[in-house]
C-alpha cells in the first residue's frame, strides 16, 4: 500500500510536520515573547503571527486529515482505529476552531488591559482566558499526538 501511495504519504508527512512543528514553533516563540516584548508589542505580534499562521497550520490540518482519509480509504469501514483516528480528528479540529476564537477574544481582553490597566474584570478575564488557551493548546497537543501514535500503528500493521 505504501508504495503505490509514495506521494500521498510524502504530502501527508509533509502537512502534519507542518501542523505538529507549528504546535511546537508557537509554544517556544510565545515564551520568548512574553519575556522580551511589553504587552503592546505582544499583541501586535501575535496577532499578525496567528493571522499568518491560522491559514498555513489549518490548510495543513485538513490536508492531514483529507489525505489520511485517502490513504485508509480501502480499509475505512473496517477499522476500530481508523475509526479512532478520524473522530479524534474531528475534535481537534473544533479545538483548532475553538482556540482560534479565543485568541481572537484574548487580542480583545488584552487591548483593554493596555487601555485601562485598572480594570480589575477585564484582568480577571484574562487570567481566566490564559488558563483556558492553555487547555486548548494543552488539548490540542494530546489530541495530535494521540493521532499521531494511531497513524504509525495503522501503518505498520
Amino acid at each position: 500500500m505504501l508504495a503505490v501511495n509514495a506521494p500521498l504519504v510524502a504530502v501527508e508527512l509533509i502537512a502534519a510536520s507542518i501542523w505538529v512543528g507549528g504546535m511546537v514553533c508557537i509554544a517556544v516563540v510565545a515564551k520568548v515573547a512574553r519575556e522580551v516584548l511589553d504587552e503592546a508589542t505582544q499583541v501586535a505580534f501575535f496577532r499578525s503571527v496567528g493571522r499568518r499562521y491560522s491559514v498555513l497550520g489549518t490548510t495543513a490540518l485538513l490536508v492531514t486529515i483529507a489525505v489520511g482519509l485517502a490513504l485508509s480509504w480501502p480499509s475505512l469501514s473496517s477499522s476500530r482505529t481508523i475509526d479512532a483516528a478520524l473522530s479524534l480528528a474531528g475534535v481537534l479540529l473544533v479545538a483548532t476552531i475553538f482556540g482560534m476564537r479565543q485568541a481572537r477574544a484574548m487580542t480583545r481582553l488584552r487591548r483593554i488591559m493596555i487601555a485601562n490597566p485598572a480594570d480589575s474584570s477585564a484582568a480577571n478575564s484574562l487570567h481566566r482566558g490564559r488558563r483556558l488557551a492553555n487547555t486548548i493548546r494543552g488539548l490540542m497537543a494530546l489530541i495530535t499526538l494521540a493521532i499521531v501514535i494511531l497513524a504509525a500503528w495503522i501503518m505498520t500493521r
